[in-house]
């Protein structure tokens, strides 16, 4: 996987962005997109705020690795880190850069750049912290390498990856969609929009390879045109992390669409996001 074709979807497709109606849409209004997409982002998955109030950052220094539209990197500098920031993504850069600057927070830098080769020096970092991303990094064993040399000696590496012992992955991406795309394949249905994205990718590939789990789940985490998506247990972890140990894991976040399942208090069990708390072995 070409790290460039990472970089050009998420650099077309900020993370959240269309969920709220688009940044282009607004003319230019940054503090109205930003106050809705926070509203969207924490009444959707209210569990982060209370993972973000878990975890000291009071005179820390923080690298967040992967920033979207900067709502956690916000909430974070609230929470009296020194914070420093890394996007593959221009895109996102210059919009937390204007986010911070509207809110006239306090950040020590803000670089484009690849977790592959991290634009900061050794040790520098008491905590790194990234949430969604590391799981779209195909050179994941790279990845943690560098995040080790950052990360002081006693640092620790916070993630949130996409769940494997989830009912978003058992259930929803292996049977409901797959069973739901074979359906419209066979009836040779073309309902346009997402499921139309879906058949043209299954329809230039072949069905069957399509489907493939080592494929499909590219396409069934952010939308079909993301072109790589990783889901985790503890083992997957403990294998991808090879400088770590984990010292602390959770699952959070019932999400499992289409079903309707948000509500139901499975989270720990079933929860489609898993938090882990690493640190250098």
């Amino acid at each position: 996987m070409d790290e460039s074709a990472i970089e050009a979807f998420w650099n077309s497709n900020p993370c959240g962005d269309q969920q709220v109606g688009g940044l282009a849409g607004r003319r230019g209004d940054y503090e109205a997109f930003f106050a809705d997409y926070d509203e969207h982002r924490y009444r959707k998955e209210a569990h982060i705020l209370g993972c973000l109030d878990a975890i000291d950052f009071r005179g820390r220094q923080v690298l967040e690795i992967g920033l979207g539209q900067g709502a956690d990197s916000e909430q974070i500098i609230r929470r009296g880190a020194v914070w420093s920031g890394l996007d593959l993504t221009a895109e996102s850069v210059a919009r937390v850069r204007t986010r911070l600057s509207l809110r006239r927070l306090p950040y020590r830098a803000i670089k484009q750049g690849s977790a592959l080769d991290i634009p900061y020096e050794n040790g520098q970092f008491d905590i790194v912290f990234s949430h969604g991303v590391l799981h779209h990094v195909p050179d994941i064993r790279r990845a943690q390498r560098e995040i080790r040399r950052v990360l002081t000696s006693n640092g620790e590496l916070i993630v949130m990856l996409y769940a494997r012992r989830s009912l978003n992955y058992w259930v929803s991406i292996a049977i409901v969609r797959r069973l739901g795309l074979l359906t419209l394949y066979a009836t040779r249905c073309d309902p346009g929009g997402i499921l139309g994205q879906h058949l043209a990718h299954a329809r230039q590939i072949g069905l069957w390879r399509y489907l493939r789990m080592d494929h499909f789940i590219h396409r069934n985490t952010d939308g079909p045109l993301n072109p790589y998506a990783k889901v985790y247990d503890l083992a997957t972890v403990e294998r991808d992390f090879p400088d770590f140990k984990i010292v602390n894991s959770y699952k959070v976040f019932m999400h499992a669409p289409p079903l309707p399942v948000s509500r139901l208090p499975l989270g720990r069990l079933l929860g489609w996001h898993l938090w882990v708390h690493l640190r250098p072995a």
